[in-house]
């Protein structure tokens, strides 16, 4: 299995900036890392998606142009760097990884992590 612990969320002002970790450690190969985020009364959505690979990018609508996610050298640390940051923003944001061919193929992730609150307020 993969373990995934994220860090970094908080609090923090619109038009402020976080920077989400995740930690992933353990045997389970990942083609995929992905950022996803649940607002309460609302579905998990998909915001950002990472090939590990060739560390290609995707970005949902709601958050291209402020949200960068990426992957130290290792490629065992992943990131969502957050920038101008909305009320709207405000959820669980989870860690995910999958072994699928196409990193934006949201359904297929498998494993996630415990989640980080982001309050943008």
């Amino acid at each position: 299995h993969v373990q995934l612990v994220e860090s970094g969320g908080g609090l923090v002002q619109p038009g402020g900036s976080l920077r989400l970790s995740c930690a992933a450690s353990g045997p389970t190969r990942r083609a995929c890392m992905a950022w996803f985020r649940q607002a309460p009364g609302k579905e998990r959505e998909g915001v950002a998606s990472l090939n590990v690979g060739d560390s290609s990018t995707f970005y949902a609508d709601s958050v291209k142009g402020r949200f960068a996610i990426s992957q130290d050298d290792a490629k065992n640390t992943v990131y969502l760097e957050m920038n101008n940051l909305k009320p709207e923003d405000t959820a669980m944001y989870y860690c995910s990884a999958g072994q699928q061919y196409y990193c934006t193929a949201w359904y297929r992730y498998n494993h996630w992590g415990q989640g980080t609150q982001v309050t943008v307020s």
